[in-house]
């Protein structure tokens, strides 16, 4: 299957909950207030739950406890808002996805890691709504589920990635495109922001020197969760090339301590981004 087909295939079984879509017709509109866009999220218990989950997490680490949607709102600001709505909106269109192919938890954690990491070296460098950057590195992957739900002999064949053969090559010779270049497309054809499906794009494309300081952050923080994650296959910064860190003037020592700290958040923060997780209280 090509990717053209399998990028329609998968609109049609994974669907972004309605809340989200109604989130984003309510961003859209100029006219809209945060009080029509807490409106919109308190329609949905679970999307409300959730909001507040993640504004009273290791994510923010806010001194006071944030009880109301309106002040979670005002917190968070409204493009982060909808910024984390797409990424739970994102977790529950897969929520269903067999884990008998898959191991479901590695998934998730590195995609999770990816993020924190992304959103860490943003914070870093004082970019605007770190937010997306959270959010691209959570959904950089989601490809694979796709693939895992639809092909999974093939899907199969591409976790057998090891110390020479990294996942994008072995993506690349089995299926002809990579998990991200599908997790691209699709979450484009959602309509979600440019901000976040523009680095996702070049992930893996390390060799381009034009690239911006938004798409070098994510492919430094794939990397590093790919390493991190999988210690049984690779060493520590085994597919760190140092142009990647270079190129954002950051040092080996910036990297263990974005490791480390984001490693404490993966701990809480995985469990708010795992579909499993979402539940009322």
């Amino acid at each position: 299957m090509n990717l053209d087909e399998l990028v329609a295939k998968a609109e049609d079984l994974f669907v972004l909950p309605d809340s989200v879509t109604r989130l984003k017709a309510c961003m859209d509109d100029e006219a809209s207030s945060i009080d029509d866009i807490g409106d919109v999220i308190a329609f949905d218990p679970s999307l409300a739950t959730q909001l507040l989950r993640v504004a009273n997490s290791a994510l923010y680490r806010f001194p006071n406890k944030i009880d109301t949607i309106t002040k979670a709102i005002q917190v968070v600001g409204t493009r982060s808002t909808y910024d984390l709505a797409l990424a739970y909106g994102v977790s529950q269109a897969f929520s269903d996805v067999d884990g008998q192919n898959i191991d479901l938890d590695k998934f998730w954690e590195q995609s999770v890691s990816c993020g924190l990491l992304a959103k860490y070296f943003a914070d870093m460098r004082n970019i605007r709504e770190p937010e997306r950057f959270f959010v691209a590195g959570l959904l950089h992957n989601i490809g694979e589920l796709v693939v895992v739900t639809t092909m999974p002999e093939s899907a199969q064949r591409c976790q057998a990635f090891n110390a020479r053969v990294t996942p994008a090559e072995l993506q690349f010779g089995v299926l002809g495109y990579t998990y991200t270049s599908l997790s691209a497309r699709l979450i484009d054809k959602w309509g979600i922001p440019e901000s976040i499906v523009s680095p996702i794009t070049s992930i893996h494309d390390t060799e381009n020197t034009s690239l911006s300081v938004e798409q070098r952050i994510l492919q430094l923080s794939y990397v590093l969760a790919l390493d991190n994650v999988n210690p049984e296959i690779y060493p520590s910064y085994h597919n760190l090339k140092p142009e990647l860190h270079n190129s954002l003037s950051l040092a080996k020592e910036d990297l263990e301590d974005a490791l480390d700290v984001t490693n404490l958040q993966c701990i809480s923060v995985i469990s708010l981004f795992n579909p499993n997780a979402f539940m009322l209280y």
